[in-house]
């Protein structure tokens, strides 16, 4: 009695655990197979672009230029430069004269985003006179420029590409810089270096 017993449980123990486990196989391939579209669409979301800032709407313009330095090279050196471009142009020119043509387009676009920001001021001179911002500003006056350098002619460039967004900024978005060397203890979003400074939003 005994001996039938125990060979009736095993008969139905051996049942029962092939039942499940062959119950299973297929319930387990069907919930991974189900979840693979969900996975793929949880994760679209994170690999589309954002939406364009108002700071940097033109950021993508269409241009015929390959490079940025081919850009530059394009720009006319305007007979009569507005005050605005001056102050854009000058503070591109003291900030980061000598540096890669991004360098100084990422500081251009932080000069052009802050006058969208709507928390500094509307023009580029607004923004480039503001006090304790710039240090090459001397109270109310820029130092003077070499006008005829190929520096100047340089950042004139830069700085109307900056302003009409022809390239796209190497530091989308950034409102704040400064240079590599220091390290203030500001609580913002770092984006990155370029050349000698280190942007922020």
């Amino acid at each position: 009695m005994a001996l039938a017993a125990t060979v009736l449980t095993a008969l139905l123990s051996a049942q029962g655990s092939g039942a499940a486990a062959s119950d299973l196989i297929p319930i387990l391939s069907d919930q991974v197979a189900e979840q693979k579209p969900i996975i793929e669409f949880e994760s679209r979301p994170m690999v589309q672009a954002l939406p364009a800032e108002d700071a940097e709407a033109t950021d993508d313009a269409d241009t015929d230029a390959d490079s940025l330095q081919e850009l530059v090279s394009q720009q006319s050196m305007p007979d009569d430069l507005s005050s605005e471009m001056r102050c854009l142009a000058g503070a591109i020119y003291f900030e980061a004269r000598g540096e890669t043509l991004e360098g100084q387009l990422a500081v251009g676009r932080v000069i052009v985003n802050r006058t969208t920001s709507g928390r500094f001021p509307k023009s580029y001179c607004g923004v480039v006179y503001q006090p304790s911002q710039f240090s090459f500003i001397r109270g109310r006056s820029m130092p003077s420029v070499r006008e005829s350098s190929a520096d100047w002619r340089e950042a004139v460039a830069i700085a109307q590409i900056a302003s009409e967004g022809e390239w796209k900024s190497p530091v989308r978005g950034a409102l704040f810089f400064h240079a590599a060397r220091v390290s203030p203890k500001w609580r913002l979003t770092r984006l990155a270096r370029v050349d000698n400074h280190v942007f922020y939003r």
